[in-house]
């Protein structure tokens, strides 16, 4: 398994993958595009030429950097690649300068919050009912880059 840089050609792979975990709060094709087209770093994790999981980060120097969007695939999981994302995202903001990285993510998402927590990402807020249509709360995390 490798990481590489996530190619626009790659969207049509991260589609059924969105769907799958993220239902009706799912990004769109056209939202990745403008993600890929503003610069923003997106990470894809493959392996024999499969994508197995992505992650993103918009870097905004000097203060912050945002994780967005980490995901693997179902069957994939429990094998240590979204902690190998998420890793090459915070040592990418690191190197950028940036004095912290947020990310936000479902209150009822306790596995990917476990995650968060064991890079030292703290709990500073929650965005009330951020995620549509489910109308689930988000936390709001940081950790000091």
């Amino acid at each position: 398994m490798r990481l590489q840089r996530l190619r626009w050609w790659q969207i049509e792979d991260v589609l059924p993958i969105e769907t799958d975990l993220f239902g009706e709060e799912r990004w769109s094709a056209p939202m990745f595009w403008n993600e890929l087209a503003n610069g923003h770093l997106y990470l894809a994790a493959v392996e024999d030429e499969e994508l197995l999981g992505y992650a993103g980060l918009a870097v905004s120097p000097p203060d912050e950097a945002w994780i967005n969007n980490v995901a693997v695939r179902r069957d994939a999981q429990r094998r240590g690649i979204g902690r190998m994302l998420v890793e090459a995202l915070i040592e990418h903001a690191r190197r950028a300068g940036t004095r912290q990285t947020l990310l936000e993510v479902a209150a009822d998402n306790t596995g990917a919050q476990k995650l968060y927590l064991s890079f030292g990402f703290e709990l500073i807020g929650v965005r009330k009912g951020y995620y549509q249509p489910s109308n689930t709360d988000a936390w709001v995390m940081s950790r000091d880059n």
